[in-house]
């Protein structure tokens, strides 16, 4: 059986900016990650470079009432540039929410939201599957040196009922769970965030760049690869332009291996 005719439906994504996107399978919208505050509304993080620029960097491409129209969203861990105060107060509160645990969950309930549901191997929603991956916010040196900090995070395998497949991998560096689970579900659409988000002190980068871009293209010669959660805030150091010009330069198939501008929507039919 082949990979077209094992994963059959539509998939709709849409990058907002940032890491906060929406996902559709068919009727049914996902927002994930959701950070909606305005422009310069909170100061640079201290100890990562660039830290006296005002975070977000960049406007909302789209009103906040059209970002938050979907059916339920999930939040991958609860840094703020990953759900923030003002997430907070335009999402209605009974929405379902997935979060990575109990503890992001507990959380969450105290700000007030009412379905809060931890992610499993069993979690699903009108007909999707939601299968959490493990990630990890870092090289093994800033984790043990930074992991209560950074804490944890997961990424997300989403399937359709046809079996569209999607895979968030949220912020982590590349792992063997993320070689595991691009082999064990075989999936459609690989979301990275590639904006090479650094500490200072340390080397490397706490999520991934260019090179894991080209790696999962690499990885899953039949998916289309998208790298996102660039130039927002004040710690991301690879650029849209330097992912893209990665691509060109190293023959990559510039067709399915994407780079979208805030607000940028695809389309991808499957099977």
């Amino acid at each position: 059986m082949t990979l077209a005719t094992a994963h059959a439906g539509t998939i709709g994504f849409q990058l907002i900016r940032n890491a906060t996107i929406k996902l559709s399978f068919g009727a049914t919208t996902f927002l994930v990650d959701p950070m909606l505050a305005p422009k310069d509304s909170f100061p640079g993080f201290e100890g990562t470079p660039n830290s006296h620029l005002r975070n977000p960097l960049v406007d909302l491409p789209l009103a906040v009432d059209d970002i938050v129209r979907a059916d339920a969203v999930i939040v991958t861990h609860t840094h703020p540039d990953h759900w923030d105060a003002a997430a907070k107060q335009a999402l209605p509160k009974d929405i379902p929410l997935f979060a990575q645990n109990e503890a992001d969950a507990s959380a969450i309930r105290t700000d007030g939201f009412t379905d809060v549901r931890v992610l499993d191997a069993h979690s699903a929603f009108r007909g999707v599957r939601l299968h959490p991956i493990a990630g990890q916010h870092g090289s093994e040196t800033h984790m043990a040196k930074l992991g209560g900090f950074l804490g944890e995070t997961v990424g997300v395998m989403l399937r359709g009922e046809g079996g569209a497949t999607v895979y968030v991998a949220g912020d982590t560096v590349w792992t063997p769970d993320v070689d595991a689970a691009i082999a064990a579900h075989r999936p459609d659409v690989i979301v990275l965030n590639t904006g090479y988000a650094r500490i200072a002190g340390f080397d490397g980068s706490i999520i991934m760049g260019k090179e894991d871009l080209q790696r999962a293209a690499d990885a899953a010669p039949g998916a289309t690869v998208i790298g996102i959660h660039m130039e927002a805030f004040n710690h991301m150091a690879q650029s849209r332009r330097e992912l893209l010009d990665h691509v060109a330069q190293h023959g990559m198939d510039g067709t399915r291996v994407l780079v979208p501008d805030d607000g940028q929507a695809y389309r991808f039919h499957i099977g």
